[in-house]
């Protein structure tokens, strides 16, 4: 058979088309995740502005040993949209006899980067990664160590991208994926004051502008269309109806967009929603883990409660059906 290599059928395109098809257009946040939005979000978690990746660094910094211990010896880490790496490093460093780690992501060069560094500081480490789209069911039969030891590990509060019903869905399919022994290790970013909140998604060196506009390169790129990157202005939004940070892109004028044989027009003040960053409760957090078979089990904060990084335990059967 062979293969369709049509960038306007791909999944990327298909997205895309529907979304910008909207009223309120919208794409998801997980297209911002090329090599180049990799790398600028990595750039992103050193701001001065963006609090959560440091915050909840030093929360593993400061109990790593006690969430090693909560875990036992031959963990096998299955990591969820792995990144830098900077975390998981400060684990493995703390856990006896890691079993393995298992690093998923939807942009392979990046993940083949990062796994191939972290091997080579990790030499006695089995480290397979595998390039999928961490939101859906993930085949780990292939994965190291033992299955009974596997833990989840969605740490830099990426949970905080997602719906209700996705947030749901996933923890189901990963529930499935890594078995009825597994445990998980979370982290969550919690509520707190807009005014810390809003700069830490819209920072005075425009990383994340450059990072949210990096979107439009791509669809430029990979799918021939004609953004013009001037036209459109990087906005985060607080909404306190649903506690969230909302990022946009903003036309600044009229404009027509090309691209796979489909015309969109965009008023002045017309936006593209290209992800939100939800902020929690814990409470209402525990009702969607338990939504999703698991229950939170120990929880560990920074002193100002900016953040949370919980372990998760299953849930009772019932609670999947």
């Amino acid at each position: 058979m062979t293969k369709n290599n049509d960038p306007c059928d791909s999944p990327f395109a298909r997205d895309v088309i529907e979304g910008l098809s909207r009223p309120q257009k919208r794409i998801s946040s997980r297209w911002l995740y090329d090599t180049r939005g990799s790398e600028l979000f990595e750039q992103i978690t050193d701001l001065d502005e963006y609090y959560p990746t440091r915050t909840e660094t030093a929360i593993f910094e400061a109990e790593a040993n006690a969430i090693a211990r909560s875990l036992g010896r031959g963990a096998v880490l299955v990591e969820y949209g792995a990144g830098a790496l900077v975390k998981t490093r400060i684990l493995l460093d703390a856990l006896e006899a890691p079993g393995g780690y298992v690093p998923i992501d939807i942009s392979g060069p990046f993940l083949k980067k990062a796994a191939e560094d972290l091997s080579s500081d990790y030499p006695d480490l089995k480290v397979s990664p595998v390039v999928a789209d961490f939101t859906k069911p993930v085949d780990l039969s292939e994965a190291p160590g033992d299955a009974d030891a596997r833990v989840g590990f969605f740490p830099g509060s990426t949970i905080g991208n997602l719906e209700d019903d996705q947030i749901i869905s996933f923890f189901k399919a990963a529930r499935a994926s890594l078995g009825a022994s597994a445990r998980f290790i979370l982290g969550a970013d919690l509520k707190k004051d807009p005014a810390i909140l809003v700069p830490a998604y819209d920072d005075a060196q425009g990383v994340t502008a450059e990072f949210n506009k990096n979107l439009l390169v791509r669809m430029n790129r990979e799918l021939g269309a004609d953004f013009d990157l001037g036209t459109f202005d990087h906005e985060a939004r607080w909404n306190d109806s649903a506690s969230q940070i909302e990022m946009h892109l903003v036309a600044n004028r009229p404009a027509v967009l090309n691209m796979c044989g489909a015309a969109f027009n965009f008023e002045t003040g017309e936006t593209i929603h290209t992800e939100i960053s939800r902020k929690f409760d814990l409470h209402s957090l525990d009702q969607l883990l338990q939504a999703g078979g698991w229950t939170r089990q120990q929880t560990w904060t920074d002193p100002k409660s900016y953040f949370a990084v919980m372990l998760l335990g299953p849930d009772s059967p019932d609670r999947l059906n």
